[in-house]
């Protein structure tokens, strides 16, 4: 079936793009949802009388996604579940409750725009991407724990593996600094030799 693109739709199109795709993505996605149109005559007729106003809108909740994009980015979730010693839940974290404890952190979200492709299914600390327009995307931070205070934990000790990593990369820096120097200071020092053997034999 082909259809008239009103929005981006990744892997597909952009908004007026006459695309085509199976007839069951169209009459239970796209159609029921207004993301596109069926493609004849008359809706492309349609389409083009209206595309200055589907633009015009398009761009607003552009504007107005991008807003909620720097409100949430680097929000940092915490999603309480029994699980195992091993860590192993009993059950999994799906796009349902990411976007619940979205809409518990104030933002106005549905598990749909939650990018989270596979269930989470073990302890630990992850990141997800949230479509919040079709050209606006943010990433928040999930932490997967058996309590708020297990959670906290989890968070400090990833803080201080970082920290440390950094103080690694610092001390390397400063020791190729110091080999950098020395190779300086003996390149000096035989130059100047040899400029003493050249002095001698004139």
């Amino acid at each position: 079936m082909e259809v008239i693109l009103l929005e981006r739709i990744d892997q597909l199109g952009q908004m007026g793009d006459i695309v085509k795709v199976k007839a069951g993505f169209a009459r239970n996605y796209l159609l029921p949802k207004k993301k596109a149109l069926r493609s004849n005559k008359e809706s492309r007729a349609f389409f083009e009388s209206k595309r200055v106003e589907l633009e015009a809108a398009n761009l607003e909740r552009r504007g107005e996604a991008e807003a909620v994009a720097k409100k949430m980015d680097g929000t940092k979730l915490i999603i309480v579940r029994q699980a195992g010693e091993g860590g192993q839940l009993y059950g999994s974290v799906t796009a349902r409750d990411i976007g619940d404890a979205l809409k518990e952190a104030g933002y106005t979200v549905d598990r749909g725009q939650v990018l989270l492709h596979t269930p989470v299914k073990v302890l630990g600390t992850f990141t997800t991407a949230v479509r919040l327009h079709p050209e606006v995307q943010v990433n928040v931070e999930c932490t997967v724990a058996r309590s708020v205070e297990e959670a906290n934990m989890m968070e400090q000790k990833a803080a201080e593996f970082l920290e440390r990593q950094e103080d690694a990369e610092k001390l390397a820096t400063a020791d190729g600094n110091e080999e950098s120097a020395d190779e300086d200071a003996y390149a000096s020092e035989d130059a100047n030799a040899l400029d003493g053997e050249d002095d001698a034999n004139t």
